[in-house]
């Protein structure tokens, strides 16, 4: 009875603390789109994809549009609305389940929402909170379909046959709705400005979570180091790799070497970007990897390994 009871008072402390997680910051998303003129930010390109998926007409008719048809189909729920509405609604749910996914293992792990690339995938609206939530939730995980090149790490790192079968259905529908837009989408990733961690120096240092190759969190950040990646934000979702407040601490910490860089500098090629991203984001990330207790990588329970459900 006693557990019982606890399990409930646990439950809905996370509840309310996501809920105003994501009441917050979609509220201050709002508030930086309206302020600065931002219109929907970057997810004025799902929209796009979801009204000309309404109107039956093709959405690859500017090289603009590299999102996938699938990061249309999520913004359909959105469609009516006022971008900025649909930008700050879209933003809060996502945070919303990522704080409710990471509170699973504890209330420290929301620091994450500390770490610089949250930030920035917050100015510009993102897809890596909610790519990061589907780690949590398997009936999520066709999100990562969206932006597959952040979501790929995250669907093969967090195997679930529920997830996998929804991922199929979606792709599916996609298809059914539109059936050459594969090709379509395939042709406008010339115009993809992009760089590799992996291949940006000192990126191949990251070869070296190969020592780790048992742990997924190691399988996690080399999967990650070899997607071509845009910003800062395509980042974020390396913020499932530490589970401890130490761990968590000390990456966000260093994560600002991004942010103060960025506020000093503008980048004037994405090798440059990826440079810092590698020194500020990746290297930590590969010491959590490897200064992590190999004992606690064995001997971790569900709860604090994140492990799928099936």
């Amino acid at each position: 009875m006693l557990q019982l009871w606890v399990t409930t008072h646990h439950m809905r402390w996370r509840i309310a603390i996501s809920a105003a997680i994501g009441l917050v910051s979609g509220w201050f998303c709002w508030f930086l789109m309206v302020h600065f003129h931002q219109d929907a930010a970057d997810f004025r390109w799902a929209l796009r994809l979801a009204h000309r998926l309404l109107a039956r007409e093709n959405p690859y008719d500017t090289p603009l549009e590299q999102y996938p048809l699938t990061a249309g189909l999520f913004a359909l729920p959105f469609v009516r609305l006022q971008p900025e509405l649909a930008a700050a609604l879209f933003w809060g749910i996502s945070s919303a389940l990522l704080a409710f996914g990471v509170t699973r293992h504890g209330y420290h792990r929301l620091l994450i929402f500390l770490a610089y690339p949250y930030w920035a995938a917050l100015l510009t609206v993102q897809w890596s909170p909610i790519i990061a939530a589907a780690a949590f939730f398997p009936l999520l995980l066709p999100v990562t379909l969206a932006k597959p090149q952040v979501g790929l790490p995250v669907f093969l790192t967090r195997p679930s046959r529920r997830g996998w079968a929804a991922c199929i259905l979606v792709g599916l529908l996609s298809v059914i709705l539109m059936p050459g837009w594969p090709r379509l989408w395939l042709r406008q990733m010339g115009g993809y400005e992009h760089f590799f961690p992996l291949l940006v120096l000192p990126g191949p240092l990251l070869l070296l979570a190969l020592l780790r190759y048992r742990d997924r969190d190691a399988r996690f950040l080399l999967l990650s180091a070899v997607m071509p990646q845009r910003w800062f934000f395509d980042s974020f979702t390396l913020w499932l790799i530490p589970r401890s407040q130490r761990e968590i601490v000390w990456t966000v910490f260093f994560s600002w070497g991004a942010g103060i860089w960025r506020w000093y500098h503008i980048p004037h090629s994405s090798t440059e970007v990826g440079r810092w991203t590698v020194i500020f984001l990746y290297l930590p990330m590969l010491l959590v990897v490897l200064l992590r207790d190999r004992r606690s990588n064995v001997a971790a329970t569900p709860a604090s390994s994140c492990s799928p459900q099936v």
